[in-house]
């Protein structure tokens, strides 16, 4: 079975990590921008992350047979210096032109501060006049609900291309909110977030559509297998390798095939 994770931090993950994947299955991978652990001081900071995964990291995926694609932003934790979030904004464009990048992401909010509502409108609006894919964080638990409906808020003011916008890390108390507002949703299994059993769950009352399963492995606690574990969990309920494959390939190539420079 093929698979591609649309949501996974590779910078954190090692080189051993790209060959268990690889043996998986996992073939492609889409890499969202996000906070590196500690905040980043100057615009140029980012905009040298930006450059290592336009260049370094595709090639360190392609040697173990992963294509790597990216979306790149300033993140909603960070976005709360709207003066520095600015100053990377006005210079993102030649990052977002590149041959690997399909969009803007990961934006949406942390904290649910004023700041974080006012970048994540900026940003969205750059990804509408653009076209291109935008990856939308929801917030980590105690802020997920209220957030979520922020979110959604805007997204109905502002009306993006529905199927151009995933709403990422959806919970059984969120996804309602989100697929009402007609983008794709975001299944995460990550510690605190969703494990293999909720994920597969979700999938069995909600089927596939419109929606992407992803691990979201990074420097903390996280599995850059969790997409196959699932897969293990959800043959265990007996949901058939149909409904699988479109969740774990068929979606997220319809879904980063919207782009043009995605291929796989």
């Amino acid at each position: 079975m093929r698979v591609i994770d649309p949501h996974i931090h590779m910078l954190s993950r090692t080189t051993d990590d790209y060959s268990l994947m690889a043996e998986a299955g996992i073939v492609a991978v889409c890499e969202p921008a996000f906070w590196p652990g500690t905040d980043r001081q100057y615009p140029e900071s980012h905009l040298d992350y930006f450059n290592h995964m336009t260049t370094f990291e595709p090639r360190r995926a392609a040697k173990r047979g992963i294509k790597h694609y990216c979306v790149l932003c300033v993140n909603p934790k960070e976005s709360e210096n709207v003066e520095l979030t600015e100053k990377v904004l006005e210079r993102i464009d030649p990052y977002l032109a590149r041959p690997t990048v399909l969009g803007i992401g990961e934006i949406g909010l942390n904290k649910n501060t004023e700041n974080e509502i006012r970048m994540f409108r900026r940003q969205l609006e750059m990804a509408i006049e653009r076209r291109c894919l935008c990856l939308i964080h929801t917030p980590h638990a105690a802020e997920k609900q209220r957030g979520t409906e922020i979110i959604v808020d805007i997204i109905r003011e502002t009306d993006p291309p529905r199927h151009l916008c995933v709403i990422d890390h959806c919970t059984r108390e969120t996804i309602d909110l989100a697929r009402e507002t007609g983008c794709w949703t975001g299944l995460t299994v990550y510690p605190g977030k969703l494990t293999p059993e909720d994920a597969a769950g979700i999938v069995r009352d909600y089927g596939t559509e419109h929606m992407l399963l992803n691990s979201s492995a990074d420097w903390e606690d996280s599995d850059p297998l969790a997409v196959l574990v699932t897969v293990g969990v959800m043959r265990q309920m007996d949901l058939p390798d149909s409904l699988i494959e479109a969740l774990v390939f068929a979606n997220p190539s319809a879904f980063l095939g919207q782009s043009p420079k995605f291929q796989v």
